[in-house]
């Protein structure tokens, strides 16, 4: 027979784990579960392709590439870190009066957008800001 100081129960059977765990478990101030960030992907990884997404938000880079509605076409490109390409825009806005920022910055806008465009990188834009 077994020993009654090891049993829980008075017929010997050992008493099951306690489940759900008691109240105030995990401790206040803790996560229910432990928070794992893959260093090599601070952000997030894109789903499809498992690449790490870039430091830079698309929804950032497509609104600052808009300001070609006002001839500040190429802000949204030097922000990706694209700075000649930007510069490029700069130019021709400048050369065209605003009307080539205006067609040019609303195409890449949605270009960027759409994700058709990375970073200077290669990597995806991430969603959000």
């Amino acid at each position: 027979m077994t020993d009654p100081s090891q049993s829980g129960s008075p017929s010997g059977d050992p008493q099951p784990a306690s489940f759900p765990p008691p109240a105030g478990y995990p401790p206040p101030g803790y996560p229910p579960y432990p928070m794992y960030v893959d260093p090599s992907a601070p952000y997030g990884r894109h789903p499809i392709t498992g690449e790490p997404y870039s430091d830079k938000s698309k929804v950032v880079a497509g609104l600052l590439q808009l300001l070609g509605l006002f001839g500040l076409v190429g802000i949204g490109r030097i922000y990706l870190g694209e700075t000649a390409f930007g510069i490029a825009q700069l130019v021709v806005g400048l050369v065209t009066c605003g009307i080539g920022a205006v067609i040019w910055g609303i195409v890449d806008a949605v270009l960027i957008l759409t994700d058709k465009v990375r970073d200077q990188y290669g990597r995806p834009l991430r969603d959000g800001t």
